[in-house]
């Protein structure tokens, strides 16, 4: 089981929905806002605001509460800088940490915090993202669909990649196809996990040991609990089993 999608595997993550919907919901509102504030409320005109509400749509953030958030963003003077932070967890497992911050220096200091405490160490600005790979990350409900049905649907609207998890598949394309890709695979009837721009590991490590796996979730769910942390992603396999026991 590849740690290729959010803070934890998506199938993981599913599961867990109900417990995290607020702390999605604020992240999601943090991102319209500074993607307002960058460059106004409308999302013809400002791109970053157009992913922002494709990712809110696709956790089923309420259109009320993106309306609101966005009309509040409007004239705010407060400015978020976004910011990629990289680190390893423990058992050298790679992790890109993306966040929103108001102080680049109270965020760096609290995530270094929080790597240290978790038996893993932060790194310098591209000590792991070469492990990495900037891509369109679609998780949809696999539904009734063989992979190869899958396949199928994902080469004809143009994506590169499938990768199928009992009922979850992930599916890949270049981060300028975003936009168009979501789109097409909403006409061919498929439900939406989550939706974003994000990171994927060229290559993933084997955790062999279930103490190093409890460590490295851990280290995952105190980061993904910091008010600034957007995403996390990492290039850790475990064993499905150990995923579902150290839920």
């Amino acid at each position: 089981m590849a740690g290729h999608s959010h803070s934890a595997n998506i199938a993981r993550r599913k599961g867990a929905v109900d417990q995290k919907r607020a702390r999605t919901f604020n992240k999601c509102a943090r991102k319209l806002q500074s993607a307002v504030r960058q460059g106004g409320p409308d999302p013809d005109t400002n791109l970053k605001l157009r992913y922002a509400i494709e990712k809110a749509r696709a956790v089923n953030m309420p259109k009320d509460n993106m309306e609101r958030t966005i009309k509040r963003a409007v004239g705010e003077g407060k400015q978020d800088e976004e910011l990629i932070y990289e680190g390893y967890a423990p058992g050298g497992i790679a992790l890109m940490v993306t966040a929103l911050s108001d102080n680049r220096h109270r965020t760096a200091g609290d995530l270094k915090h929080l790597f240290d405490k978790g038996g893993g160490n932060m790194g310098s600005p591209g000590s792991v993202g070469f492990l990495f790979r900037h891509r369109s990350i679609l998780v949809v409900e696999r539904g009734a669909r063989s992979e190869d049905e899958l396949m199928e649907i994902a080469l004809a609207v143009g994506a590169d990649d499938v990768r199928v998890e009992d009922t979850v598949a992930t599916i890949l394309a270049e981060p300028t196809a975003f936009l168009e890709q979501k789109s097409a695979l909403e006409q061919h009837g498929l439900a939406f996990l989550s939706a974003e721009l994000g990171y994927v590991p060229l290559s993933t490590v084997q955790v062999t040991d279930q103490k190093i796996a409890a460590s490295v979730l851990r280290l995952i769910e105190h980061l993904d609990e910091n008010e600034d942390v957007q995403d996390i992603y990492a290039n850790y396999e475990m064993p499905r089993e150990w995923l579902e026991e150290l839920a």
